[in-house]
């Protein structure tokens, strides 16, 4: 299956409705323009930088250089300065703090996702604390299921599978964690399929009441069109979490495109209250009333 065809189908429910999302783009500013590298390298070869980056066609290097054109003149002054504050003394210390400043720079002034991501995952390595790299990893997981430039999607993958192994490496039963590497085996195209599923269903087979498991093995059976089994997955997620809106929606959406009318009115009306955003909640109306007319 094409890679484009694992996103559109990832946000299916939410796309059929005539729905948006906030995605990365709309909360860090455009994305970098796609093609060849257009700046400098910001680290160089051998540094420590390049965290699986030899398993992909895109470099943390041409990333954060992609980043760095897109700065205006101010800016780069500011990012110079951040970038060359280490002094001598606690030069560890020294470094944790600069990737926090450096992630603040990139999330707040330049509102670029990349970079950000990238310093807290830095952050994150180097304190390797099992909070501070799951964190950093999902950061990455709930990014590269939305990115439509493929090299991108795969750096990103590449970067969160990084940071859940270093995780379990801490703690190996954490389940979240092995959930999350799995995921990002599979919705990054890193290897077979089948690798990304099996580190899922284990957690799923060994406790059936986790939610994260339970929708995320739901999304794989959408990818690889098995629509049965995504239905039944998502079931069972909406009865153990009622709230989960993203849930009902690819129900509602998946009924719909099955033929069952009354099936998807019915996680229409259920999704309709939790609809927070006015736009969601008139689009959500607007579809249930084509549906009872039909």
């Amino acid at each position: 299956m094409k890679k484009q065809q694992w996103t559109v189908l990832g946000l299916v429910a939410l796309l059929t409705i005539g729905l948006y999302i906030l995605t990365q783009s709309q909360i860090f500013g455009s994305k970098a323009a796609k093609g060849a590298d257009t700046g400098s390298t910001v680290h160089g070869p051998g540094d420590g930088h390049d965290h699986g980056d030899e398993h992909a066609g895109l470099s943390t290097d041409t990333v954060l250089a992609r980043a760095r054109k897109q700065l205006a003149p101010a800016q780069r002054s500011r990012l110079d300065l951040l970038e060359h504050s280490i002094t001598r003394g606690d030069v560890q210390g020294q470094k944790l703090h600069l990737y926090h400043q450096l992630a603040g720079f990139w999330r707040d002034t330049a509102r670029l996702f990349e970079p950000f991501a990238w310093y807290t995952g830095e952050a994150a390595r180097l304190e390797n604390s099992e909070k501070s790299l799951t964190f950093a990893a999902h950061l990455f997981l709930s990014s590269l299921r939305e990115e439509e430039n493929s090299e991108l999607q795969q750096w990103k993958a590449l970067q969160a599978k990084d940071l859940f192994e270093r995780s379990l490496q801490l703690n190996p039963s954490n389940d979240s964690s092995q959930i999350g590497l799995g995921a990002a085996i599979l919705f990054g195209g890193l290897g077979s399929p089948m690798e990304g599923v099996g580190k899922i269903r284990a957690v799923a087979e060994r406790d059936s009441t986790n939610v994260f498991a339970q929708q995320t093995l739901g999304e794989a059976s959408l990818l690889s069109q098995q629509y049965d089994r995504a239905i039944e997955r998502f079931e069972r997620v909406a009865r153990l979490q009622p709230g989960n809106v993203r849930v009902l929606l690819l129900l509602a959406d998946l009924n719909e495109r099955q033929g069952h009318k009354p099936e998807a009115l019915g996680w229409y009306r259920k999704a309709l209250p939790m609809a927070e955003k006015p736009e969601l909640r008139r689009a959500l109306e607007k579809r249930i009333q084509e549906l009872e007319k039909k």
